[in-house]
């Protein structure tokens, strides 16, 4: 009776452990990406701070965001095989 119910769990969970570590490690990327896109030198009135247009914050941080959450996506839509317990014995 346990087993009949532990099965039944498993199959209703949407997603599994490499899924959520995909989605993890795509949060991760984005997060990541939008700590290089912040930042920045003093702010003052009588002086412009030029450090915004750098590459890093207008290339590299939205490449790196636009790649994390397409990881993530992948994370949702991709589907492992299940590994059955029968094979391993």
């Amino acid at each position: 009776m346990a087993e009949n119910k532990q099965d039944d769990v498993k199959t209703l969970m949407p997603f599994g452990a490499k899924n959520y570590a995909l989605m993890g490690a795509g949060l991760l990327v984005v997060v990541v990406g939008f700590i290089l896109m912040s930042g920045g030198g003093d702010h003052t009135v009588t002086e412009f701070d030029w450090s915004i247009y750098s590459t890093r914050r207008i290339t590299i941080a939205p490449i790196m965001v636009l790649m994390g959450f397409v990881i993530v996506a992948l994370g949702i839509m991709l589907r492992f095989p299940k590994r059955n317990d029968k094979d391993v014995e």
